[in-house]
């Protein structure tokens, strides 16, 4: 008698990225604190404005964050094994964690 058993990999979901961000500028020293999960992600800097964001999973298992203000300034960048990176329009870079 011959038995065939068939694997197949199970799909394994995975947590949107998100949690608690801290982010700071490191020029200036400035920084960006908020929270959130996946497409809801909200921070607030030190002159009270608030960024509303979100973050993508890509396919190499870093994420893609983007985000704006009411004044339609944009903050974008990716994160890695070591934190996130970001920079926005002036060229000014950010860099942070997620808890």
């Amino acid at each position: 008698m011959i038995l065939f058993v068939i694997f197949h990999k199970k799909k394994v979901h995975e947590r949107a990225a998100g949690g608690h961000f801290s982010f700071e500028d490191q020029s200036t020293r400035s920084r960006l604190l908020g929270y959130g999960f996946g497409e809801y992600i909200h921070l607030r800097d030190e002159q009270g404005n608030v960024w509303k964001g979100s973050a993508q999973r890509l396919d190499d298992h870093s994420v893609r964050y983007t985000f704006r203000d009411e004044g339609g300034h944009v903050i974008t960048g990716v994160s890695d094994h070591y934190g996130i990176t970001l920079r926005d329009g002036k060229g000014i870079v950010w860099r942070g964690y997620v808890d």
